[in-house]
């Protein structure tokens, strides 16, 4: 994994677009394509997945109170909005792709982002695009099996497909991936909107018998707040995202901090009155019984239309897995170039001007993990450590604040709003060593393997001659194969 550049032969770029049928059209880069409206799809896009439509009972069995829960939904969206604030700082300060990876390699250095890259390679990021993945397979057969179980072997099949067309269609175009991600985030906000239209009217009509006694105290579990605060967290999270294709975005400057902020009041503002809309038709009761909570509401109010919910939970899936993979890929994409990965996932497709590699290579990954893993268990060692890096990313942002204070920063946000952020972060990885000590301590120990990896991979990178020789014509080879050349900066 050394920087040693692997250049094509000679007339390399040429060779491969014509050998392609075509010759190069401009610069072979990635470009500018991610507009305000764009940045918004993804985000939204990639938050809202299957959760809110199937199970939003964890805040719920955890809050003890119809009033309580609604009162966590907010609060989750206020402080997600906190953290997307600070990401909306990093994001106009630091206008490199990336995301955390990229925050944390700028802030405490290489041993630490590498870290972080390697936990989310190996682990963090195949079992999550295989689980959203899961439930896309889950929910685009349930109309036809209806109502019979759906068999195991036919919602991996399906599964398979459904990455498949993500990873093709990440590869193949920018402006495609991003036109098929406005129109999943508008069908999922379509929706919410049949549910939360229909609800709003039963409660206008004085359907408030479920809302009676909302905040009663005997209810209220003190003990069960923190978890269901875990669960909101996880609800909104993914407003991250956006900062993972910082370069690709038209004016960073101005549409990161308009879409974050943009993104989650829509969001925020679906999620309590979708719960609202919940509890004018079921009881909290009812809620926690019901295996798909959506299905239910739509067959109390609508009758045979509750047949269309489970095709729109699949778009929604479809969207957070295709949002997943455009911004995640663009991460590989960086930590390549930073030298912390082969060379060849950073590299540009010379006609389509997508990063290819960086798209599939977490391709063989998923499906190994989807057909042989046991992704659940993999999600419960590794969740935790999604908010132990973010919130080192956003402690990042208060120490960039003291050492490189003469940095430009467009955007600025007050200094107590990272210090409630990381500190939440931080609460959050308490919790999951304290609740589940065994496998937030695997999880650990697999993210720390990165360290000896670090050192094997990029520190010690002096090989035998021939080993050197034989990762070389590989790279070579890939490149030919893949029709990839390095970026022109």
């Amino acid at each position: 994994m050394t920087r040693k550049s692997v250049s094509l032969p000679r007339g390399g770029a040429a060779a491969v677009a014509n050998g392609a049928g075509e010759g190069v059209t401009g610069k072979v880069e990635l470009r500018k394509k991610v507009t305000l409206l764009r940045g918004i799809s993804i985000i939204i896009g990639t938050i809202i997945g299957a959760g809110i439509f199937i199970s939003p009972k964890g805040i719920l069995k955890n809050s003890g109170s119809v009033g309580m829960s609604l009162v966590v939904w907010i609060a989750c969206g206020v402080l997600s909005l906190f953290g997307a604030l600070c990401y909306a700082e990093l994001g106009t300060c630091i206008t490199k792709s990336g995301g955390h990876y990229t925050y944390i390699l700028e802030a405490f250095g290489p041993m630490v982002a590498f870290v972080r890259l390697w936990a989310d390679l190996i682990a963090i990021r195949p079992a999550g695009l295989a689980v959203i993945s899961l439930a896309f397979g889950q929910y685009i057969l349930e109309p036809l099996f209806m109502p019979c179980g759906v068999p195991p072997l036919a919602i991996k099949l399906a599964t398979s497909i459904g990455i498949t067309s993500v990873m093709y269609l990440n590869s193949m175009s920018v402006s495609w991936t991003a036109r098929i991600q406005i129109f999943l985030t508008f069908s999922k906000l379509l929706a919410m909107a049949i549910i939360i239209v229909p609800g709003l009217y039963q409660l206008f009509k004085g359907e408030t018998k479920n809302f009676e006694n909302a905040f009663e105290v005997s209810n209220i579990q003190l003990s069960g707040l923190p978890l269901a605060f875990y669960s909101g967290m996880y609800a909104y999270a993914g407003w991250f995202y956006l900062n993972f294709v910082t370069e690709e975005v038209d004016n960073p400057e101005r549409t990161v901090p308009l879409a974050i902020c943009i993104s989650m009041a829509i969001v925020t503002s679906c999620y309590v009155l979708t719960n609202v809309a919940y509890y004018t038709v079921m009881s909290a009761e009812e809620l926690l019984a019901s295996p798909a909570v959506a299905v239910t509401f739509a067959e109390k109010l609508m009758g045979n239309f509750s047949v269309a919910v489970p095709i729109f939970v699949a778009l929604s899936c479809f969207g957070s897995m295709n949002g997943c993979l455009f911004a995640f890929s663009r991460m590989f994409y960086v930590a390549s170039r930073e030298g912390h990965l082969p060379e060849v996932l950073s590299m540009i497709h010379v006609r389509r001007h997508t990063p290819l590699a960086a798209v599939i290579v977490l391709y063989p990954m998923t499906l190994f993990q989807l057909f042989v893993g046991d992704i659940y268990s993999l999600l419960n060692f590794m969740s935790f450590l999604r908010w132990l890096f973010i919130g080192v990313a956003v402690l990042g942002l208060i120490y960039l604040r003291y050492t490189r204070p003469d940095m430009h920063r467009p955007f600025k946000v007050p200094l107590f709003i990272p210090a409630i952020f990381s500190f939440t972060c931080f609460f959050m990885v308490f919790l999951s060593l304290y609740s589940d000590p065994v496998n937030t301590g695997i999880g650990f120990a697999i993210s720390l393997t990165g360290i000896p990896a670090y050192y094997i991979f990029i520190v010690f990178d002096r090989r035998p001659k021939w080993l050197q020789k034989a990762l070389d014509s590989l790279s070579r080879s890939l490149q030919i194969v893949l029709e990839v050349v390095p970026a022109e900066h």
